[in-house]
């Protein structure tokens, strides 16, 4: 299981996740709603720490062609996009923008599961998360256990460390933010709680 901590906007968080090899570090980058945006100057100033074996992420809801152009000129190995594409579409932008792609599933009901199979095609990871967007939402993740794909699965919505154990052999990757939060605040303590956590379910299994 990996782990993707999502939302960080302090040099101490990044750094954090750095030291203790969390696998995907995310930062919000277009969508002001969220507490976790991320202004342009403050997102280069972080994704040019040296990164060593995580990848960062740059999230993005429905982005334009601009802001694309924008966001690729920052050192992000990933864009995460929300929004309606089609298999012809991310090939595009991974083919322009030169950045793998997590394509992301807004799960509300069971059949939307399926709704990966219409970009799993040209995906690096396919997210399936909650309809929330800054919101952290519960949903069925069991409902991913009639997914078959050879593309990496990664599932966020209200994933907290007591639900991690549920989640092995469904997900190869979590992605955490909320839970990662003291008073909307990423709290240092809880990304090493996360991280020692996960390290001992993977020696698990």
């Amino acid at each position: 299981m990996k782990f993707k901590a999502c939302g960080l906007s302090r040099r101490i968080e990044v750094e954090t996740c750095i030291e203790n090899n969390v696998d995907f570090c995310g930062f919000i980058l277009n969508y002001p709603k969220s507490h976790r945006f991320l202004p342009l100057n403050k997102a280069k100033v972080l994704t040019d720490l040296k990164k060593y074996n995580t990848k960062f992420v740059g999230v993005l809801v429905k982005p334009n062609e601009e802001e694309l152009e924008i966001f690729s000129k920052l050192q992000l190995d990933y864009f995460q996009l929300y929004g309606e594409y089609s298999n012809q579409d991310i090939l595009h932008i991974k083919n322009k923008y030169g950045r793998k792609i997590i394509s992301s599933i807004q799960v509300k009901k069971k059949l939307d599961i399926n709704n990966f199979k219409n970009i799993e095609k040209n995906s690096d990871i396919i997210l399936w998360d909650s309809t929330g967007y800054e919101q952290s939402l519960d949903w069925d993740y069991n409902w991913l256990r009639s997914v078959s794909t050879n593309v990496e699965k990664m599932v966020a919505g209200n994933i907290t460390i007591d639900k991690l154990k549920n989640l092995v052999n469904l997900a190869d990757i979590v992605d955490v933010s909320g839970a990662l939060e003291t008073n909307k605040v990423k709290d240092i303590d809880k990304i090493k709680k996360f991280v020692k956590e996960i390290k001992e379910i993977n020696d698990e299994n």
